[in-house]
């Protein structure tokens, strides 16, 4: 089964899947995958998300990690977890949730912005820092954040990502990207979401080509 570390190493993009239904679930995990994709987050205020996330791992748990996004209590946690997730994404630093998501097995990615919110994370057993909400925080301020922070630290971005937006951030020291309606919508249809998948697939491989 692959894991956090090594989906991520295989390809630091995060779809987003706010709005998925379980009825398209697998088909839409499907594209992604075939795209490249080896990490999917389907947030807690899509419809029905524990089902989309139970259909995604019974599908592709062994090839993917699937979790959850906007995770904003540790009974939350703990129901993605039993749903087969096995990432725990929140827009925000609550101990509870990081003591419930590492206790279930899970990787924990709480959303920071600042270094006291940032440090902190990191001492609660954070497996990735999701600077949020990117919009506010452009690539100087998280080449900043960055230059403080251990070497070991995984800082991901979040909020308004596009194939045009990468390269500054991925400069300013941020190693993985989550991606929301720049890659999917609930209206997109699966062609429209293989399209932007391999887009930002370009961009990142253009990044890493010296």
């Amino acid at each position: 089964m692959i894991s956090w570390n090594q989906a991520f190493a295989a390809n630091p993009l995060i779809a987003i899947l706010r709005g998925l239904t379980p009825e398209r679930a697998v088909e839409t995990a499907s594209v992604l995958f075939d795209a490249g994709f080896r990490i999917v987050e389907v947030p807690l205020n899509s419809p029905r998300p524990l089902e989309s996330i139970s259909a995604i791992a019974e599908t592709f748990g062994d090839r993917m990690v699937v979790g959850a996004g906007t995770v904003l209590t540790a009974d939350a946690a703990r129901a993605v977890v039993t749903a087969g997730g096995r990432l725990i994404v929140a827009p925000n630093l609550d101990a509870e949730v990081g003591e419930a998501a590492r206790d279930a097995g899970a990787a924990w990615c709480p959303g920071v912005v600042t270094p006291t919110e940032a440090f902190l994370a990191l001492r609660l057993g954070a497996a990735a820092l999701k600077v949020f909400p990117a919009e506010m925080v452009p690539p100087p301020a998280v080449a900043a954040l960055r230059a403080v922070l251990p070497p070991e630290a995984t800082v991901i971005v979040v909020g308004g990502i596009t194939p045009d937006t990468m390269a500054g951030y991925r400069a300013a020291g941020a190693q993985g990207f989550g991606l929301g309606s720049a890659l999917f919508k609930p209206d997109y249809d699966l062609d429209m979401v293989l399209g932007r998948a391999r887009q930002f697939r370009a961009a990142l491989k253009e990044m890493r080509e010296p």
